[in-house]
């Protein structure tokens, strides 16, 4: 499972897991984030937390629970995804672009550490500095996957320096598929 799947970070993790040979759902905001996530990407399945009823689709695309969650989002995505987490699953915690801007959730992820504890959960932040030594080694792969078409890479790039600050408030309201750049 990964959220903001049509991010940059999301979209990369998502197809990184299906050469890997997993299956992958992706959670993104809105019908052509999803149709893009499973139409060109690879994904398994895309569940648009933008629809409603996040819990329920999160069921339907993943009915035998969850085994390893990429969070980018933190929030009521996280604890959508804690409750359907299997035994002993991981959870990689890389952002939570949800507590960015605007006004923090009243309660947080319900089910921290009592979920955690009961299904025996590792829950680790996710920096990638933190194997700058297999820098070298990734990127081999990622070029090889690249060359190969394996991996597709989307990038929005906004015109103008100027552009700038609205470039960042539509990155985080979701309006970019892939990696959002300036070009200056």
């Amino acid at each position: 499972m990964v959220s903001a799947a049509a991010g940059s970070v999301g979209s990369i993790v998502g197809q990184i897991a299906k050469i890997k040979g997993c299956r992958v759902v992706g959670i993104a905001g809105g019908k052509d984030k999803c149709h893009w996530l499973t139409s060109e990407l690879g994904f398994d399945a895309a569940v648009d937390y933008k629809d409603g009823g996040t819990y329920k689709a999160l069921r339907a695309a993943a009915p035998g629970g969850i085994d390893v969650y990429f969070d980018n989002v933190g929030g009521d995505i996280l604890e959508a995804c804690l409750s359907q987490m299997n035994n002993r699953g991981r959870i990689a915690c890389c952002g939570a672009i949800s507590q960015y801007d605007g006004v923090p959730s009243a309660h947080g992820p319900r089910g921290v550490p009592g979920l955690i504890v009961v299904k025996r959960l590792i829950m680790q932040g996710f920096i990638v500095m933190d194997f700058m030594d297999q820098r070298d080694a990734a990127l081999a792969d990622l070029q090889s996957w690249v060359a190969s078409g394996k991996l597709k890479v989307q990038e929005d790039v906004i015109d103008g320096l100027e552009n700038t600050p609205k470039a960042l408030i539509g990155l985080l309201a979701g309006e970019n598929r892939g990696k959002r750049m300036v070009k200056v």
